[in-house]
């Protein structure tokens, strides 16, 4: 099947037309709970990519040895176990992303972005188009997640990436809460679907 595929396509896709958080809406729990700031919602979109890019291809070159009564559970095993590896990785060697991020990274094992990939494509497709597919929409994610914490950053707390640039860090805290996410999400969900409709 993956030797008729158009790998460009199988990239590019999840970076803007079928982008997991902008379009398809998945992940909304890390969308939203994480990108306080630019840097949580860069690392975790980095850890997602993480588990994507290697459960994908893992899953795609032991597919034809997972009965398909059990693949949901060796999909989900397999991911947990990249999971643990990029949890562990980043408590040891950025224990304060660690902190920030706390059970969102060890959630990342039930997050419909990562099983529903393993399950529509990964399954079905070689290594290299689940490699290209994996590394697409987690860098899809981690630009969407990261451009919502940089504007929820730099209007609730004067900040780029930590660094005040608005007197002295001052801000409107809203935008660093809970509603400020879904109020910059929402403009960023109409900014992607008015440019698709123009395209």
């Amino acid at each position: 099947m993956s030797s008729n595929i158009n790998h460009w396509k199988v990239f590019s896709k999840g970076i803007i037309k079928e982008n997991p958080a902008l379009v398809l809406m998945l992940g909304m729990c890390p969308t939203l709970g994480v990108t306080s700031s630019a840097i949580n919602g860069l690392g975790m979109g980095l850890a997602t990519t993480f588990v994507l890019i290697l459960s994908n291809m893992l899953i795609s070159a032991l597919k034809s040895l997972i009965p398909d009564k059990v693949r949901i559970p060796c999909f989900i095993v397999v991911i947990a176990a990249f999971v643990t590896i990029v949890d562990l990785l980043i408590q040891g060697f950025v224990p304060s992303l660690a902190e920030s991020l706390g059970m969102f990274i060890p959630l990342i094992v039930v997050n419909c972005i990562v099983l529903g990939r393993a399950e529509a494509f990964a399954s079905k497709n070689g290594v290299f188009a689940s490699f290209l597919d994996g590394l697409g929409m987690g860098l899809g994610f981690t630009l969407a997640l990261t451009l919502l914490g940089i504007l929820r950053e730099a209007l609730g707390a004067g900040k780029f990436f930590g660094m005040s640039f608005i007197g002295g860090g001052d801000g409107i805290i809203a935008f660093v809460l809970a509603p400020g996410a879904f109020i910059i999400l929402g403009f960023l969900i109409a900014l992607v679907r008015r440019l698709s409709a123009k395209n």
